[in-house]
C-alpha cells in the first residue's frame, strides 16, 4: 500500500493506452482529454451576465425607493411650523373649553370634561403609535428581504465558480494517473504473477477512481458528447482487464482456501480483505446511482457472492472427488465412498470450526454456510447416484448412512461438531428417502422370489434322488434345511433394516411374511405333483413316505420359525389388523398343508388295506379275524416310519388314523353285506365287532396312549355294536336315543342303515322306528356337541 494510498471512497474506470510520452500527438491526445470540460464556459459567461443585469435592476430599485421614502419625510417636517401649530391648537383648546363652559352649572361637570379630553387624547397617542409601529415593521420586512437577496447571490456565485472550477480539479486530481496508465498497468500485471495482491487491489483501484471520477463529471454535464465518453472508457479499456486478472486470482485463492488455512492463513486474509473493499466500493457505487443515476462500468463486481459460489463449487468437487471406485471395480464401492465422505466432511468441518472463524469476517457467518454447502452438494450427489440406479445392499447403505450415519454421532453430531441437524434439514427429502425405500423393497421382494424358487428346486430335486431323506442326530426327526434357509435370509434382512428404521423394518416384516406364504402355495403345488406322480407308478418314488413324513415336518418347522419371528420383530401397536392378517394367511397356509401332507402320508398306508376293509362285517369276516389282524400289522408296519414324524405330528397322524380306521369299519357296518337270519348270529356278529374295536384301540393305545384315549372314534363302533346286539324291540328304541343322545350329528340315514342291519325287522318298521326316534329328539334343547365321525360318512 505503500505507493498507491487508499482513497476513502472506491470508486472504477478504463483507460486506452496513450501514444508515446513526448510525441506530438500524445500531447494532442492529452489535449483532447481535457476539451469535454471547456465546452461549458461559454454558458457560465451567458449566467454571469444575467446576474449582472439583475444585480444593477436591484441597485436601482432600491435607490428609488429610499429616494422617494427620504423625500417624503422631508417635505412633511419643512411643510410643518411647530410652534404655529402650538398655539393653533392652544386657540381651539381655548374656544372649546369657552363653548362648554358657558353657564355657571356647567362648573360642577369640569372633572368629567377633564377625564373625557384625557381619555380622547390617550386614544389618539395610541393611533398615532400604532402607525408608527406598522412603518417600522415594514422597514424591518423590507430589510430582511435585501439581506436574503444578498446571500442568495453570493451562493449563485459561489455555484458558479465551482462549476467552473470542478472538472478541473478533478482532472488535476487524476492528472499523475491519466499520464502513467500504461505503466501502472503493467506493474499491476506484474505484482499479480508475483501473489502481491494487496499491492495490485491498491493499484488497481487508483486507477478505476481516476476513470470514474472522469467518467462522473462528464456524466454532470448538460450536453455530454457520446464520443467523449467512448474516448475515455478506449483510454482505461486496460483497467477492466485487471480487474479480471485480479479476480481469476483471488478465485483460486479462495478455492484452495481448507487447504491453504493449514499452512499460509494470511493469503485467505489477504484475499477476504480485497473482497470486503470492493463489496464497500459495489455499496457505494449502487447509492450514488440510486442518487444520481450514474454507475461506473464493471460495477457491481459481486466478489463476496462469487467468493461462495467458488467455495460451494470446491466443496462440491472436494465430495466428488472422493469417489475412487465404481461398481465394476469393487462390489463394496459405496460403502467406501460413504466412509471416505463422512471422513472428509468430519474433517473439513473441524478446519472450518477452528481455522476459518478467526480468519473470515462475521458476516459471512462461515461455520453455517459451510455446513449448508455440504448439505447441499452432498444431497445432490447421492441424489445422482441414486438416479444411476442402486443394486443389492446398495439401497440399505444408503438409508442406513442418510438416516443414522449421516445424523448421527459419527458425523454432524461428533462432540466436535455438535450441529444441529433439524435446522438444515433431512439430506434427502421425505419423497426421495420413500422412493429409496419402496426400491429397496422391490429389490428385496425379487431376491425373496429367487432365492424361494432356488430352494423350492433343491427340494424337488431331492425328491427325485431315490435315496432316503436324512434325520437329525438327536431325535432322528426327518427335515430340510429349506424353512432355516428361507428364515435366516428373512432374518438378515430385517437385521439389516433394523438398523435403518423401525417402519421399514416392519415393512420389511410384512413383505417377508407375504412371500413365505407365497412359498407355501409353491410348495404345496410341488407336492401335489410329487403325490399324483407317485400315485402314477408307486415304485418310481421308492421313498415317497419319507419324503412326505419330511413335508410335514417341514410345514410344522415353518410355523414355529413364523411365530419366532413375530415374537423378534414384531412391533405392538403399529398396523396391527395389516400384520395379524398376513401372519394368519401364512400360519394358516403351512397348517392346512401340514394337514394336507398328513392325509398323503395315510393315503398310501390306507391304499395297502382297502381290500381289508373291504371284508370287514360280512359273511366270511365272521369265521375269520385276518382282517382286522392284517390291518393292525400293517398300520404298525407304516408307524415304525412314522417315528421320524417331529411329536406334534406323529400324533396328528395317529389321531388322522385312528379316525380313519373308525370311520371305514363304521361305513362297513352301515354297508349291510351280511345277512343275520336268528338274534344268535346277530349276537354273534355284535360281539365280533366289540372285540375288535377293542384290539384296535389297544393297538392305537400301544402305539399313542394320549391320542387313543381322547375322543376316541372306537366308541361310537361299541354303540353301534349294542344297538345291533338289542333283542327286545323297545330297548332298542332306548338304545337309539342314547345313541343320538351321545352323537346329534348321526343322520336318519345312519340310524336307518344300522336298524336294517338286524334284519329282524321290515322296511316300514324300521322306518316308523327311525322317524318316530329323530322326531322326539328333535324337540329337546341340547347343547352345541363336537362333530363326531358320522360327520365324515
Amino acid at each position: 500500500m505503500g505507493q498507491f494510498p487508499m482513497r476513502e471512497r472506491p470508486i472504477p474506470f478504463e483507460f486506452r493506452h496513450l501514444p508515446p510520452r513526448n510525441s506530438a500527438a500524445n500531447i494532442s491526445a492529452r489535449v483532447d482529454v481535457f476539451k469535454p470540460f471547456n465546452r461549458p464556459m461559454a454558458a457560465v459567461s451567458t449566467l454571469r451576465k444575467k446576474k449582472n443585469k439583475s444585480q444593477r435592476l436591484f441597485q436601482l430599485a432600491n435607490t428609488s425607493r429610499n429616494s422617494a421614502t427620504n423625500r417624503s419625510v422631508k417635505e412633511i417636517y419643512t411643510s410643518m411650523d411647530v410652534e404655529h401649530l402650538e398655539l393653533e391648537a392652544k386657540a381651539t383648546a381655548t374656544k372649546h373649553v369657552i363653548n362648554m363652559l358657558q353657564r355657571p352649572e356647567q362648573l360642577e361637570k369640569v372633572e368629567q370634561y377633564k377625564r373625557r379630553v384625557v381619555r380622547k387624547k390617550a386614544s389618539v397617542e395610541a393611533m398615532l403609535k400604532t402607525a408608527m409601529q406598522s412603518q417600522l415593521d415594514g422597514v424591518r420586512v423590507g430589510l430582511n428581504q435585501l439581506q436574503s437577496a444578498l446571500h442568495d447571490m453570493q451562493e449563485i456565485k459561489q455555484k458558479e465558480e465551482n462549476m467552473r472550477h470542478s472538472q478541473y480539479v478533478t482532472a488535476m486530481e487524476n492528472l499523475k494517473h491519466i499520464f502513467t496508465v500504461p505503466e501502472s498497468v503493467e506493474k499491476t500485471k506484474q505484482w499479480i504473477n508475483e501473489g502481491k495482491l494487496l499491492h495490485t487491489h491498491q493499484c488497481l483501484t487508483d486507477l478505476e477512481n481516476s476513470r470514474d471520477d472522469l467518467l462522473y463529471e462528464l456524466y454532470k454535464l448538460p450536453n455530454q458528447a457520446p464520443a467523449d465518453k467512448i474516448m475515455l472508457k478506449a483510454y482505461f479499456e486496460d483497467v477492466e482487464g485487471l480487474s479480471q486478472l485480479l479476480e481469476k486470482q483471488l478465485r483460486l485463492v479462495v478455492s484452495r482456501t481448507l487447504n491453504t488455512l493449514r499452512k499460509e492463513p494470511t493469503e485467505i486474509v489477504t484475499a477476504l480483505r480485497i473482497i470486503e473493499r470492493e463489496e464497500k466500493a459495489d455499496a457505494f457505487a449502487l447509492q450514488r446511482q440510486r442518487q444520481s443515476g450514474f454507475l461506473p462500468p464493471g460495477r457491481p463486481k459481486r466478489w463476496r457472492e462469487k467468493a461462495l459460489e467458488v467455495l460451494e463449487k470446491s466443496v462440491a468437487q472436494r465430495i466428488e472427488g472422493t469417489q475412487v471406485d465404481e461398481r465394476a471395480d469393487d462390489k463394496m464401492w459405496l460403502v467406501r465412498y460413504l466412509e471416505l465422505t463422512r471422513q472428509l466432511i468430519l474433517e473439513d468441518l473441524r478446519v472450518v470450526k477452528t481455522l476459518c472463524v478467526p480468519c473470515f469476517p462475521p458476516q459471512y457467518d462461515i461455520v453455517n454456510k459451510f455446513v449448508n454447502m455440504y448439505h447441499t452438494c452432498l444431497s445432490a450427489h447421492l441424489q445422482e447416484l441414486i438416479q444411476n440406479g442402486l443394486e443389492g445392499n446398495e439401497y440399505v447403505s444408503v438409508l442406513s448412512w442418510i438416516m443414522n450415519t449421516y445424523s448421527g454421532p459419527d458425523l454432524m453430531q461428533h462432540p466436535e461438531l455438535n450441529i444441529d441437524t433439524s435446522v438444515i434439514g433431512p439430506l434427502l427429502s421425505n419423497e426421495v428417502v420413500e422412493e429409496l425405500q419402496s426400491l429397496y423393497l422391490k429389490n428385496m421382494e425379487r431376491n425373496y422370489m429367487d432365492w424361494m424358487q432356488k430352494t423350492l428346486e433343491k427340494e424337488k430335486e431331492d425328491w427325485r434322488k431315490g435315496t432316503a431323506p436324512e434325520g437329525d442326530d438327536q431325535d432322528g426327526y426327518f427335515h430340510t434345511v429349506a424353512p432355516v434357509i428361507i428364515f435366516q435370509m428373512i432374518d438378515q434382512n430385517l437385521q439389516v433394516t433394523k438398523t435403518i428404521s423401525q417402519e421399514l423394518t416392519f415393512k420389511a416384516l410384512l413383505l417377508s411374511m407375504g412371500q413365505v406364504t407365497q412359498y407355501g402355495k409353491m410348495y404345496r403345488e410341488a407336492i401335489v405333483q410329487f403325490k399324483i406322480r407317485h400315485f402314477e407308478d408307486r415304485s418310481q418314488v421308492p421313498y415317497f413316505t419319507h419324503y412326505i413324513i419330511t413335508i410335514v415336518n417341514n410345514c410344522l418347522h415353518f410355523v414355529e420359525l413364523a411365530q419366532q419371528m413375530k415374537q423378534l420383530y414384531w412391533i405392538p401397536g403399529l398396523h396391527d389388523n395389516e400384520a395379524a392378517s398376513k401372519l394368519e394367511a401364512l400360519l394358516s397356509t403351512f397348517q392346512q398343508l401340514r394337514d394336507e401332507a398328513a392325509q398323503f402320508l395315510l393315503e398310501e398306508a390306507f391304499l395297502d388295506l382297502e381290500l381289508h376293509f373291504q371284508d370287514l362285517v360280512t359273511s366270511k369276516w365272521l369265521a375269520s379275524s385276518i382282517p382286522v389282524d392284517t390291518i393292525c400289522v400293517t398300520l404298525e408296519d407304516y408307524f415304525h416310519d412314522y417315528v421320524h414324524l417331529r411329536l406334534r405330528n406323529f400324533d396328528y397322524v395317529i389321531s388322522e388314523a385312528q379316525n380313519l380306521v373308525g370311520k371305514k369299519y363304521v361305513s362297513a357296518m352301515l354297508r349291510k353285506r351280511i345277512s343275520f337270519k336268528t338274534y344268535e348270529e346277530r349276537k354273534e356278529a355284535a360281539l365280533k365287532i366289540l372285540k375288535e374295536s377293542a384290539q384296535i384301540k389297544a393297538f392305537f393305545t400301544r402305539i399313542a396312549p394320549k391320542v387313543a384315549k381322547f375322543d376316541s372314534p372306537f366308541e361310537i363302533i361299541n354303540a353301534l355294536a349294542e344297538v345291533l346286539k338289542c333283542e327286545d324291540a323297545e330297548m332298542l328304541s332306548l338304545d337309539l336315543h342314547n345313541l343320538i343322545d351321545k352323537y346329534p350329528d348321526v343322520t336318519q340315514d345312519h340310524l336307518t342303515q344300522l336298524i336294517a342291519l338286524r334284519g329282524d325287522l321290515s322296511k316300514s318298521e324300521v322306518r316308523d322306528m327311525v322317524t318316530y326316534v329323530v322326531q322326539s329328539e328333535q324337540t329337546k334343547n341340547r347343547p352345541p356337541a363336537p362333530k363326531s365321525i358320522f360327520s365324515q360318512l
